[in-house]
């Protein structure tokens, strides 16, 4: 591994362990509508928040390179299998940028990880929208009502909230 590879290498570990260590949950009005989006799948079919309205979702923005948002993986996939019956539906909107990470890399990934939901690929609006001029940090995941209101955001690792959270909207 060259100079540069091992300095970008600790670079990303040392963002990254950061943003895990600040992660924090923000307070979200539960009367807020989740923004609808139509994102592209892995697969190249469109998938819109609206399409899923009756059940709850968790909106999981994430990245492969990113270590706490490689932590969730597993929470989300046992939730995912444990809830599904009770209209769970987890969708991860990779962050990964499109010209770095193709498809075909994501769903490699998936498979290594053993993920089990579905993966989206981010665009500028959904960001706008979920995120608005706030920065962004990942992982961040949003628990959206089966009325497409927007309960809770939860930002960095953190799968006793998550639980708690999600349990309380099944």
């Amino acid at each position: 591994m060259s100079y540069r590879s091992k300095l970008r290498f600790w670079m990303i570990v040392l963002v990254t362990s950061f943003l895990f260590s600040v992660g924090c949950q923000k307070e979200v009005d539960g009367n807020v509508k989740a923004p609808d989006f139509s994102l592209l799948d892995l697969s190249g079919q469109q998938t819109s928040l609206k399409e899923h309205r009756g059940k709850v979702v968790l909106l999981d923005f994430w990245a492969t390179w990113c270590m706490p948002c490689r932590m969730t993986i597993p929470e989300l996939g046992k939730l995912q299998e444990k809830y599904r019956d009770k209209g769970l539906i987890v969708l991860g909107i990779s962050m990964d940028d499109p010209g770095q990470f193709t498809n075909e890399y994501l769903r490699a990934f998936k498979d290594k990880f053993g993920i089990n939901y579905k993966i989206l690929r981010y665009n500028i609006n959904v960001l706008r929208d979920y995120f608005g001029e706030e920065r962004i940090a990942i992982p961040t995941m949003f628990l959206i009502d089966r009325k497409g209101r927007i309960r809770e955001k939860i930002v960095g690792f953190r799968p006793d909230v998550l639980k708690k959270s999600l349990i309380g909207l099944l």
